[in-house]
């Protein structure tokens, strides 16, 4: 089969390679559309810290074209979405449910074969159908687990004010989710216009350039000087990361769901808040629960399927898997405006 190859830093290769065994409780899936995840950009852009040469993608969906031996829940032909994420079953977390929080976790696209190629395998319990959806559309069903899995944690109550910072892929689904959950109204946090205008597109009440706008004054505008609610921060920037502590509410919640990659520095004042003001700070973590994979994820078709949730206007670009160095470097250079970029393994 075809697959893309990551050697070293950046540099990926389109080669023809063994296609893994399909072992008696695995699937094989012809994968149909993957989505390329930041955190993707940023692994392959910086130090990897798994094995080297690697087979990255971790957000797709395809047809089962094999099944193993002991298969029974999957048949052939299946339309699925793949779950990544392989937990060692045996820790402590685990044993409780607590899958997100395992210990001794694998991933597909990391430790094994990713989806950046024309087909993977992967257990049959790491597959879910989806029915007639549109293949590139479930693509995002692991990173709307993801807004699901922080959306659900942070439990929003019905008249609550929630900012969001940051409109990339999970910042505009934990929105779209929030939408569903009776809130007052939603604050949306970016620097790019065009993205805060498709946020409000979607309904959120609010939205602010943070460029070009001064955060507090907004949001005190907003709240008639009291704050919010929730702060969930989406965009693992070292500044909305402290912008957080200083928009909540007394007795208010943060979440935290973008990774930050840089050390964070709170000042005095924004540190006091934590405490003064008596605030909860939560984070979370990949997109897991019991029954494995989680509520997260069956939720997550339901909402793409019932139209909850709007991903197919989230969906920027398209490459084939021949050009998906051609992506990383668009991403990368920021040349052009993108939100979820998606690759089509079968056309190479």
């Amino acid at each position: 089969m075809k697959a893309q190859i990551l050697y070293d830093t950046n540099v990926n290769k389109l080669e023809e390679v063994e296609e893994s065994k399909c072992g008696p409780d695995d699937v094989r899936v012809k994968v149909m559309a993957a989505g390329i995840c930041g955190s993707d950009s940023h692994k392959m852009q910086t130090k990897w810290k798994y094995q080297l040469p690697a087979v990255m993608g971790h957000e797709f969906t395809g047809e089962v074209v094999e099944i193993g031996e002991n298969v029974t829940n999957i048949q052939l032909g299946e339309r699925v979405v793949g779950i990544p994420f392989l937990p060692c079953n045996k820790c402590e977390y685990c044993e409780q449910g607590l899958y997100s929080l395992c210990d001794d976790y694998e991933m597909i696209g990391t430790h094994y074969h990713g989806a950046f190629a024309e087909n993977t395998v992967l257990p049959a319990r790491n597959v879910l159908s989806i029915g007639d959806l549109d293949y590139d559309q479930a693509a995002l069903i692991e990173p709307l687990s993801v807004a699901l899995h922080g959306v659900i944690g942070i439990k929003p109550q019905i008249g609550d004010t929630v900012i969001v910072f940051g409109c990339g892929a999970i910042g505009m689904l934990a929105i779209q989710v929030l939408l569903n959950t009776g809130v007052k109204a939603i604050i949306a946090v970016d620097i790019d216009d065009e993205k805060l205008q498709q946020a409000k597109d979607y309904g959120c009440k609010y939205t602010i350039n943070s460029m070009k706008e001064d955060l507090i004054e907004k949001v005190n505008e907003y709240t008639n000087n009291r704050g919010v609610e929730i702060a969930l921060e989406c965009a693992g920037s070292t500044i909305t990361e402290e912008q957080c502590f200083r928009v909540t509410a007394k007795k208010g919640k943060i979440g935290f769901l973008g990774i930050a990659y840089k050390d964070i520095t709170v000042p005095q004042e924004s540190w006091e808040r934590i405490f003064r003001r008596e605030l909860t700070l939560t984070g979370f973590w990949n997109s897991y629960s019991a029954p494995f994979p989680g509520r997260e994820w069956s939720s997550a078709i339901d909402m793409i399927r019932d139209g909850k949730v709007d991903v197919k206007s989230m969906i920027s670009h398209r490459y084939k898997l021949s050009q998906l160095q051609d992506a990383y470097d668009m991403i990368a250079s920021r040349k052009e405006k993108y939100n979820k970029v998606i690759i089509k393994p079968q056309e190479v």
